[in-house]
C-alpha cells in the first residue's frame, strides 16, 4: 500500500488524522494534511482507509498494489 494526499484537494478538515495519527498530520505551515508514513505496515491498513472514508474532500490517495 502506498498512501499520499493530493494537496489540491485537501482542505484541511484533519479526519485523515483523527483516522491514523500514526500516519498523518497536519502541516505546521498549511491547513493540510501530510502523509508521515507513505509506505505503511499491514497494521496500519484499516486505519488509512477509514480516512480515506472519512475525508470530505476526497484527498487521501490509495495504491493498493
Amino acid at each position: 500500500m502506498h498512501v499520499s494526499v493530493d494537496l489540491k484537494r485537501c482542505s484541511g478538515y484533519g479526519n485523515c488524522v483523527d483516522a491514523s495519527e500514526t500516519v498523518f498530520q497536519m502541516s505546521d505551515t498549511e491547513d493540510l494534511g501530510e502523509v508521515l508514513i507513505d509506505e505503511p505496515g499491514p497494521e496500519l491498513h484499516d486505519s488509512v482507509r477509514k480516512a480515506k472514508r472519512m475525508c470530505p474532500a476526497n484527498a487521501v490517495v490509495i495504491d493498493e498494489d
